[in-house]
């Protein structure tokens, strides 16, 4: 009588152990590489007086601003 073995259809994974392979950890390295200059960049910036931000052109911080019009007072007296 002739001796059959059944095996399972799964096999071993042929790629790297833990799934990483060169261009994932060369993804990871640039990332970490532009974290690093956005870190000093930031840092730069925040170094700089408000006349040296402006001379680089980098534009001024977000804050409100009140516009005040030649004339507005007297259009504002004029609606009352």
């Amino acid at each position: 009588m002739a001796h059959t073995e059944t095996h399972a259809g799964i096999s071993a994974p042929k790629g790297q152990s833990f799934g990483f392979r060169p261009s994932s950890v060369a993804m990871i390295v640039a990332a970490l590489r532009k974290w690093q200059r956005s870190v000093a960049r930031r840092k730069a910036l925040a170094d700089l007086t408000p006349d040296q931000l402006r001379d680089i052109g980098h534009p001024p911080a977000n804050r409100p601003v009140l516009e005040i019009k030649a004339g507005l007072m007297t259009k504002l007296m004029s609606m009352r």
